[in-house]
């Protein structure tokens, strides 16, 4: 397989099933920026942290590559001519939700309660995670309005929600795990 192919040079690229789009479409910035954030979390998973998180995270990055795909594909190709899914991969659902749920659940046991808010940072990999969280926002953001425009998966936005909320966790988790300081905000008064 070609690695290029010289068809996206003059601005636009394939939706899967062949639907050609500019390159600066909803549908484009929303499963682009699911790939950044499957970078990111890559990151993440390539710092010095226990193995479960390790696991953890590259099935999250699998089911980020199903989300892309599922984004990929608009609503009019969702389906062939025969009725027959043309996108025959398992697809985000309840279980992928309740996973993340589950892995939240499970660290939220070991760490302190939260009574402030928390300053991104106190460690790299802290801050990668907190990095994570805000691209995963900005996919959410993307998905929602592509959403508004044409109807997507609602699986999609709350996987990309409760997502953000794991990262969230996952930032205090690691932040525990590393030993470094958890900050607090605290607002300045007047």
């Amino acid at each position: 397989m070609k690695i290029y192919t010289k068809t996206g040079d003059k601005g636009s690229t394939s939706l899967f099933g062949g639907t050609r789009v500019p390159k600066h479409h909803l549908r484009i910035e929303s499963y682009g920026t699911v790939d950044e954030l499957n970078s990111y979390i890559g990151l993440i998973r390539d710092q010095d942290i226990d193995t479960l998180t390790k696991s953890t995270l590259s099935k999250i990055q699998s089911d980020l590559f199903t989300l892309g795909a599922m984004l990929a594909t608009p609503p009019e190709k969702e389906t062939l001519k025969s009725g027959k899914e043309r996108l025959n991969i398992y697809k985000i659902s309840d279980d992928s939700i309740q996973f993340l749920e589950n892995e939240i659940d499970l660290m939220n046991k070991t760490l302190p309660q939260m009574t402030h808010f928390i300053l991104p940072g106190g460690h790299q990999t802290v801050s990668f995670c907190h990095i994570a969280r805000c691209v995963c926002r900005r996919a959410e953001r993307l998905s929602v309005a592509l959403n508004e425009e044409e109807t997507i998966n609602d699986s999609i936005l709350m996987y990309l929600n409760r997502l953000s909320d794991y990262l969230f966790v996952l930032a205090r988790k690691l932040t525990q795990d590393l030993k470094a300081e958890e900050v607090k905000w605290i607002p300045e008064k007047l």
